[in-house]
């Protein structure tokens, strides 16, 4: 484990293992550079997250990947949680086309570049695929996160990441009459199916952290100008049904209506917010926590 300004490197204990492995067959090389390619994909990470003033806790490098832990402290835009997950394939790209260039000057062995070149495509393409915690998925969940309500996206992204990692397994293991299972990407897909099991379950926990940090992204919202997002409920509707319409990158009006379909008050979302933490009172109907006209 080493520290530079602020930031963790770790490497996996399994990666001794296949340090000696690499050695003992001949592909020493090889695994040398497949490091330095997941070592500036999550670089590429780091560099983005840092320029959105974000916190990076460290860099993990597994046997299978590596794996940049950031802290936005919840308070990121949609944006701003793309950027950050395309940042990685991007140095994948870049990487690839100077081993293309690199080739064609003849600086470089062809089979030398074939491989390069195959590497970073292997890792850029598979960290696109549409599963969390991989950087496709993260787009997938910004880009969703546009349209519906974050607790929703978050639950939809959750399932479907779980969905395609068991499809992963499957495609896996289709070849296990014949011999051919691909026991490298086996143990991916089954990883990514227990960290999105994971995150299922904690939905909850997630989206609290999102909502006990509203009140810097309304501030910022607020200050450049938007159009509030206008909710419309009845008055029986509960504090916790309300904030669940949330959406991450608006500002809200909650219009409360009476039986009969007139307007009885409307509330800006930081009402709401109050009576769930600081009058602890989320399961609680609109009409009970506030006196409506």
């Amino acid at each position: 484990m080493i520290k530079i300004r602020g930031i963790t490197f770790r490497l996996h204990p399994l990666f001794s293992l296949l340090m000696l492995l690499a050695v003992a067959t001949g592909y020493f090389a090889e695994l040398l550079t497949l490091f330095a390619i997941v070592l500036i994909h999550e670089l590429g990470h780091v560099v983005c997250a840092k320029s959105f003033g974000w916190n990076v806790i460290r860099i993990e490098l597994l046997p299978f990947g590596g794996v940049a832990e950031t802290d936005d402290r919840g308070r990121s835009s949609s944006f701003q949680e793309a950027a950050v997950a395309l940042a990685g394939p991007l140095q994948n790209a870049w990487m690839a086309l100077f081993a293309v260039i690199m080739g064609k000057l003849g600086l470089w062995d062809s089979q030398w570049c074939g491989y390069f070149i195959k590497a970073n495509a292997m890792i850029g393409l598979f960290n696109l695929l549409p599963i969390l915690p991989l950087d496709g998925g993260k787009v997938m969940q910004a880009l969703i996160g546009r349209w519906l309500p974050y607790y929703r996206t978050l639950v939809l992204c959750a399932l479907v990441s779980l969905l395609l990692s068991l499809l992963l397994a499957a495609a896996a293991l289709s070849g296990v009459r014949s011999g051919g299972v691909q026991l490298n990407l086996l143990a991916i897909a089954l990883f990514l199916a227990y960290s999105n099991w994971f995150g299922y379950r904690h939905v909850s926990f997630r989206f609290v952290r999102f909502l006990m940090n509203r009140e810097p992204v309304m501030e910022r919202l607020i200050d450049r100008g938007t159009l509030a997002q206008p909710i419309v409920i009845y008055r029986y509707r509960t504090i916790a049904e309300i904030v669940r319409l949330f959406m991450r990158d608006k500002y809200h009006l909650v219009y409360i209506l009476n039986d009969r379909g007139r307007i009885e008050a409307v509330l800006p979302e930081h009402k709401l917010l109050y009576a769930y933490f600081q009058l602890n009172r989320p399961g609680s109907a609109v009409s009970d926590v506030f006196v409506l006209e």
